[in-house]
């Protein structure tokens, strides 16, 4: 899948490492994560797929659009990270 430039650059301003997400669903994947699932981004590599870092000890890209996850507010984080 190719994407613009700008569309990369604006995955990279939302997704910024660090930044806490938590997985709504995934799409076609052979071994899905759970729904609910916590996570931390790695880094936004140069297509827009979003590393992440999950709490089950799982590392996995999230490709937006065909993922679907969001942003943890920090209020509803929970945790001390």
């Amino acid at each position: 899948m190719f994407n613009d430039r700008d569309y990369v650059e604006s995955i990279k301003r939302r997704y910024p490492e660090g930044t806490r997400i938590v997985l709504d669903r995934m799409g076609d994947d052979p071994r899905p994560i759970d729904p609910g699932t916590k996570g931390t981004v790695i880094h936004v590599d140069d297509i827009g797929t979003v590393h992440c870092s999950f709490d089950n000890g799982r590392q996995l890209g999230l490709v937006p659009g065909e993922d679907s996850f969001h942003k943890i507010a920090p209020r509803d984080r929970g945790d001390a990270r």
